[in-house]
């Protein structure tokens, strides 16, 4: 048995002042005064809250920390190391710890340029399938044990337009996606498949052309290649499952896991033969689990 924590978009908050001049561009002038005015308030005890979750994990002996991304409002450096620190407990989870970059963690060119994700967690990102990587990070692959895999796909991008914020996986990394799925090495696992961004909305519709995962119908073909596993995403602040009746397996959001009144996450329970989850909250002082929600995945 392997048990399993989805956490994502925890955003940790940065002292406006401390950002060099040389970040102030264009869209990030419009995202801190959005930030300071409005979604700060929503993330201000994002370090704290962590620190919490790095609890939650020693309590309920989680061993696979799986993170979906937006680590950062910004993408600045001093966010980076800000992330860094408050999630470095949750780095040495004993099956591993994997995860992709978000959207506002790949904010401007300059973020994608300098490689800030990849510098800052440079240690998180080997991969067991190394052979199926393009020139980036990604697809990374993890494989934990004998029953379970993890795919990590990258979806965010650079969105320097201040009205855009979609995503898409890359024309070659879907077809090495896809490659993977079909492996031995990784056929017959419980495959979970990690990417920011929601190939459906809650309600099972598609997210909109500016907000979304514009290929999410050709991610959705790949992934019906899988007979056990889950999708996990965040981007959408929100946390919700959803089956939808072309896919054979569910989709997962933790929406925000420190979004103050909306916190989320998912807890994983799968060995050989059967899986189960059950959904984390906030209590107003740490992380607990609805035990009312286990249910088992189909």
């Amino acid at each position: 048995m392997v048990r399993v924590l989805h956490f994502t978009d925890v955003h940790v908050v940065a002292p406006l002042s401390r950002v060099p001049l040389r970040d102030w561009l264009g869209k990030r002038v419009l995202g801190a005064a959005n930030a300071a005015l409005r979604r700060n308030r929503k993330f201000v005890g994002a370090v704290e809250k962590l620190a919490c979750l790095a609890e939650f994990v020693r309590s309920e002996g989680i061993e696979l920390v799986l993170s979906t991304g937006d680590y950062t409002t910004l993408g600045t450096e001093v966010e980076y190391a800000l992330a860094r620190a408050a999630v470095e407990p949750l780095l040495s989870a004993p099956r591993g710890f994997v995860h992709v970059p978000g959207n506002h963690d790949l904010y401007l060119p300059d973020a994608v340029r300098e490689r800030r994700f990849e510098r800052t967690f440079a240690d998180t990102l080997a991969s067991d399938l190394p052979e199926y990587r393009g020139s980036g990070a990604f697809p990374l692959v993890r494989l934990v044990g004998d029953d379970v895999a993890v795919v990590a796909v990258a979806s965010a991008r650079a969105n320097p337009q201040p009205w855009r914020s979609s995503g898409r996986i890359a024309d070659g990394e879907l077809v090495a996606f896809r490659r993977i799925l079909a492996d031995p090495r990784v056929i017959g696992r419980f495959v979970f498949v990690l990417t920011h961004y929601a190939p459906r909305r809650a309600d099972g519709t598609r997210d909109t052309h500016l907000h979304g995962l514009e290929n999410a119908d050709d991610f959705l073909a790949a992934c019906r290649a899988i007979e056990r596993g889950a999708i996990l995403h965040g981007h959408i602040h929100h946390a919700f499952e959803l089956e939808l009746p072309e896919l054979p397996i569910p989709i997962f959001n933790a929406g925000s896991t420190t979004y103050a009144g909306r916190e989320g996450l998912w807890v994983f329970d799968v060995d050989a033969t059967s899986a189960q989850v059950t959904r984390g909250r906030w209590d107003g002082a740490r992380y607990v689990l609805d035990a009312a929600s286990t249910h088992a995945i189909r």
